[in-house]
């Protein structure tokens, strides 16, 4: 297949946890045998933050405006025989509409961001997505499962919603014997609906265990300097020093943006990393998380401040390893970039031969 995606970014992770999804699924679907064109717009604070300018797979397309795409790219879209949108695009209404005008193939929304999308729509916020643009749309990749496909169905009238998980890249991350520099680590952007986690599952456990090192990386956090003296904060982390981060750590905290929460089954792309680098997890509870992770075997699942610091004082080394042993099997097994290739290429096959759900 020609495959055209326009995508938030693949050639800058600054700030987001779009472009390692983009680029596993890439280059995964070019190993496939696909020839897939990605089609980026130009923004500053990724032009000043690229940490892949020029990807190896694919063909990357940089434009800098809706008129240079629309202008300059049209043949791209028009020939493709799968396009896709995916969430957080700028002007992605506009986008969406003139896909819609110009693709001859199948066309999808690829949702990164599926809670978050339906709560901005519900309050009438149409930033990259109009509800009326969801039934045009062949498929509907969402970044969530359960209920929310129906919902995408029933309510917004998509033909055809499917659960499309992020993914992680097994030549990237895996286990590496490093020096266990922290007891518990947490990665991700400051988000204001994610912050009392990490500070009921972090900074509190930071304040009753002075002695132990903790670490957050991420940028746009505020008062960074009110945080415990034993927490340290890196702002950016670049995917490439990922792995590293991951093995560094005995513990690494796994949060969740509230409207994920209430959707459930929404697993971020961090808690599949830090799983195949054999990371073990302490995550917040969150409806769907057991048919990714069983508890307690898998992943440790947390209320409050006193179940972090008891893992942390309790859990024993061997636990410890074993934990993470399965849930990196079980990841290794199901969520790897590869997987959702072959998972992308079916559904498109499906609609281009005509054949039903």
């Amino acid at each position: 297949m020609k495959v055209a995606i326009l995508g938030l970014s693949i050639t800058s992770s600054w700030g987001n946890g779009h472009a390692t999804t983009y680029r596993g699924l890439v280059r995964e679907l070019e190993k496939r045998g696909h020839d897939v064109t990605f089609l980026e717009r130009d923004q500053p604070w990724y032009a000043s933050n690229r940490d892949l300018a020029e990807p190896p797979y694919g063909t990357t397309l940089l434009y800098g405006s809706f008129e240079e795409l629309r202008d300059a790219h049209a043949h791209v879209v028009r020939d493709a025989d799968l396009v896709i949108v995916g969430s957080y695009v700028t002007e992605g209404v506009r986008v969406g509409d003139w896909v819609h005008d110009t693709a001859e193939g199948v066309t999808a929304f690829y949702d990164i961001d599926t809670p978050v999308t339906l709560a901005k729509i519900a309050r009438g916020d149409f930033e990259y997505l109009h509800p009326r643009q969801v039934p045009h749309y062949d498929l509907y990749l969402s970044f969530t499962g359960g209920p929310t496909l129906k919902k995408l169905e029933r309510q917004y009238g998509s033909p055809r919603a499917r659960a499309f998980y992020c993914s992680f890249d097994p030549e990237l991350y895996f286990p590496e014997a490093r020096e266990l520099k922290w007891d518990l680590g947490y990665m991700g952007t400051y988000s204001d609906d994610r912050q009392a986690s990490v500070q009921a599952f972090l900074l509190e456990p930071a304040r009753h265990e002075p002695q132990k090192p903790f670490i957050v990386a991420g940028p746009q956090y505020p008062d960074t300097d009110r945080w415990p003296g034993n927490v340290t904060h890196q702002p950016h982390l670049p995917p490439a020093e990922h792995r590293a981060f991951y093995n560094s750590q005995r513990f690494t905290l796994n949060v969740t943006r509230q409207d994920m929460i209430a959707a459930g089954w929404s697993p971020s792309v961090r808690l599949f990393e830090a799983a195949a680098c054999a990371t073990p997890i302490i995550s917040d509870r969150w409806p769907g998380i057991e048919s990714l992770l069983v508890p307690h075997q898998e992943i440790l699942l947390v209320d409050r401040t006193a179940d972090v610091l008891d893992i942390l004082r309790r859990c024993g080394e061997d636990e410890r390893l074993r934990m993470a042993e399965r849930a990196r099997r079980r990841i290794l097994a199901e969520h790897t970039a590869a997987h959702r290739a072959a998972e992308l290429e079916a559904h498109a096959t499906e609609l281009l031969s005509g054949v039903a759900a």
